[in-house]
């Protein structure tokens, strides 16, 4: 057959006397055909822009491919949109706080027609100096009483003062030195060092219910993403890990970032170790000699209160450095579970060694980006790697269509299309490598087969750090103890307040116990009534 520009096309293969692996291999073939095509097409475009001297293509940063593989996108941000406007805003008018009647002289013989209303929102910042008299008696028998302050006071700055720096320091990223500015310029009378005071000290009260978000959201959990970030601390280098959900976000920073820490996190501020059956299959799977698991399984006792009751009981065995550190994992493990949490939830990490604990997920999202780092010299390298990306995005496409209505034969489906695409051999030793790396890490990956309830991405926890990010270039590190500890529980608990759909302002109002402030839950109450069904 000839076309009328005069060049031929080959005759078609007979589809129906191909076998099946003939088949896939002509299918293998015409990807590798229109991804060249793909890629001579778009040389010609750029050779004639640069003939006709039209302007360049922008430089775009590459989008993900959890953005790239989403089906109707804009319908799906345009109704996430309306559901966040929905869940924050409330109502369109708030509710009316003060009332005031305008007047206006008419011409004789009109008729009143009643008020038009026009609302106007505003806000009022003004310094208030309360000054308390506090009543003074002195009893028969020789004791002096005085009348209490009000719940709300606990210091010389009132909780309006404390809720607006908190709310501006946390919420808004504002400096110290801008808050002093600010605070200053409205009339407090306020040093540096009483606004850090105020940022730091006394939150016991919001430390507590910080630590109880952790327990209430591993206990209630299907699933959980984790992350770590670098952090500084009094001039040295520390780690932020941050665990959570959609209902929770936690942040915890610590000197390491070792799979101890990790599983003394998930511990929830409880310090006991216990050996138990979990705790023993834990020593089992990560091949610790039979004659250690027998030792332990003979000694008593078996559950310790606290970490020196541990090491004293460790020190009896004489157990290697290297066999203590696996047997105080399996005792953290044994601990967890003892206290009923993870007993069925997954962990979805980045791949870090740290987080592969309990029952363990990759994120998609990270595997496919050693295909990105690839680094490429010749067009054919380029077209290789091109080619195992869309082949991995078109997969991830699918698994997202298949949490949405998973079945056994799509199932088996995609196993077996898991393994086609990451069996694969190109001879680029760099891409075969990242391959390969890819389907040893086939069960945690395809995890998502038998739940389909866990995400493909670790998507949530690195939103939630970015802020941490941010605040850690706006302010640099933390100085004292007191600091640290507030900064991770002030954003543990802003981000756990914008998954539950409350204000912190609020949040803050109800906590610091301002009069007329809307009531908000304990956190820890409302995250185990907003277990998904």
């Amino acid at each position: 057959m000839w076309l009328a520009y005069g060049m031929s096309v080959p005759p078609l293969p007979d589809l129906d006397t191909l076998s099946l692996d003939e088949l896939k291999k002509l299918v293998v073939q015409l990807l590798v055909r229109v991804s060249a095509q793909d890629e001579e097409i778009q040389q010609l475009r750029a050779e004639n822009a640069r003939l006709k001297a039209l302007p360049k293509k922008p430089k775009l940063a590459p989008g993900g491919m959890d953005k790239a593989s989403e089906p109707d996108k804009r319908a799906r941000t345009r109704q996430a949109r309306r559901q966040r406007r929905k869940r924050q805003s409330g109502r369109r008018t708030p509710p009316v706080t003060e009332e005031r009647t305008l007047v206006i002289e008419a011409p004789a013989g009109s008729r009143r027609r009643g008020f038009e209303p026009f609302t106007v929102q505003d806000l009022i910042l003004a310094p208030q100096v309360i000054r308390f008299r506090r009543e003074r008696w002195l009893t028969p028998d020789g004791q002096e009483i005085v009348a209490p302050l009000p719940p709300e006071v606990t210091g010389h700055f009132g909780p309006g003062i404390v809720r607006y720096v908190l709310m501006q320091h946390v919420q808004g990223q504002v400096t110290v030195e801008r808050l002093l500015a600010q605070l200053t310029g409205l009339g407090v009378r306020i040093s540096k060092g009483q606004i850090v005071t105020i940022l730091t000290a006394n939150q016991d009260v919001f430390h507590a219910e910080k630590d109880a978000l952790l327990e209430a959201g591993l206990a209630t959990a299907r699933w959980v993403t984790v992350d770590d970030t670098a952090a500084r601390h009094a001039g040295r280098d520390e780690y932020t890990t941050h665990i959570g959900d959609d209902r929770f976000a936690w942040f915890a920073t610590r000197p390491s970032k070792s799979r101890l820490n990790f599983l003394d996190l998930l511990r929830a501020g409880h310090p006991d170790y216990v050996i138990n059956a979990t705790a023993l299959a834990y020593l089992v799977e990560h091949g610790v000699p039979e004659s250690i698991v027998a030792a332990l399984l003979a000694a008593e006792p078996r559950s310790f209160a606290d970490e020196a009751v541990w090491q004293a009981h460790l020190d009896s065995f004489g157990f290697g450095a290297g066999q203590r550190r696996r047997v105080t994992e399996a005792a953290m493990v044994g601990a967890i579970v003892a206290r009923g949490l993870l007993t069925d939830t997954v962990i979805v990490s980045d791949d870090a060694g740290q987080f592969d604990v309990f029952q363990h997920a990759l994120c998609w999202i990270h595997a496919e980006r050693h295909l990105r780092r690839i680094v490429c010299v010749t067009d054919e390298q380029h077209r290789q790697v091109a080619l195992q990306r869309q082949l991995v995005w078109w997969f991830y496409a699918d698994l997202k269509l298949y949490k949405d209505d998973p079945t056994a034969i799509r199932r088996t489906a995609l196993r077996r299309r898991f393994d086609r695409i990451f069996t694969r051999v190109t001879g680029f030793a760099d891409l075969d490598e990242a391959v390969a790396r890819t389907h040893a890490n086939k069960d945690e990956l395809l995890l998502v087969l038998d739940r389909p309830d866990i995400p493909l991405h670790t998507n949530g926890s690195e939103n939630d750090v970015r802020s941490f990010v941010t605040k850690r270039r706006i302010s640099g590190e933390t100085r004292s103890a007191a600091g640290k500890q507030a900064r991770d529980t002030f954003l543990s608990l802003l981000k756990t307040c914008s998954k539950l759909a409350v204000s912190f302002w609020d949040y803050l109002g109800a906590r610091l116990k301002i009069p007329d402030a809307d009531c908000v839950p304990w956190l820890p109450d409302l995250i185990r009534q907003n277990v998904p069904a």
